[in-house]
């Protein structure tokens, strides 16, 4: 570039007089709502409907539940898509089990029999119900001993297993050549 243009360039930007500082360049922010306007195009793109009366969306997670209390429900069953938007609280499952309890249909009442069952079991200076089941699987995977790796221990199981699974060879005995007559 040169000289001449690089100076009208610099004018340009100059706030004041000669000797004064540049203007600085403003950032520009990307805001939630150029994100938000993105989705809706996207979603207006595949043909979503809004769905409405919907008061409350549960979605349950491990011993968590997503609760939206009047979100804004769109979907596109030909997209195999839903969308769910509002503002979301998470929430422990015990805490808003009864509430739900109207809501659940005969399947999920069987699921939630089963849970009942489990905390029962479970005793009460104990955690959560996934930590006492994860404990009762660990008796497949072998204990490490330092210096060992998981390969080798899962080797040296196999090696007497198969031993003991071989019958015993009769012990050889000498052969006597066929005597002929």
């Amino acid at each position: 570039m040169n000289r001449e243009k690089l100076m009208k360039m610099a004018n340009t930007v100059r706030t004041g007089g000669k000797g004064t500082v540049r203007r600085k360049k403003k950032a520009v922010h990307k805001t939630n709502t150029t994100d938000d306007k993105k989705l809706q195009s996207t979603l207006k793109r595949i043909g979503v409907n809004s769905i409405p009366g919907i008061e409350e969306v549960n979605i349950f997670k491990d011993d968590v539940v997503i609760q939206f209390t009047n979100p804004k429900v769109q979907a596109s069953i030909a997209a195999n898509t839903w969308v769910v938007s509002g503002s979301p609280q998470t929430k422990k499952l015990e805490d808003i089990l009864p509430q739900i309890l109207s809501q659940l249909g005969p399947d999920n009442m069987d699921n939630l029999r089963k849970l009942a069952e489990q905390l029962k079991k479970q005793p009460p200076g104990e955690g959560n119900a996934s930590a006492t089941i994860q404990e009762e699987d660990d008796d497949d995977v072998p204990d490490l001993v330092a210096g060992e790796t998981f390969e080798a221990a899962a080797a040296e199981e196999k090696v007497p297993a198969a031993a003991a699974a071989a019958p015993a060879a009769p012990a050889a005995a000498p052969a006597a050549p066929a005597a002929s007559s």
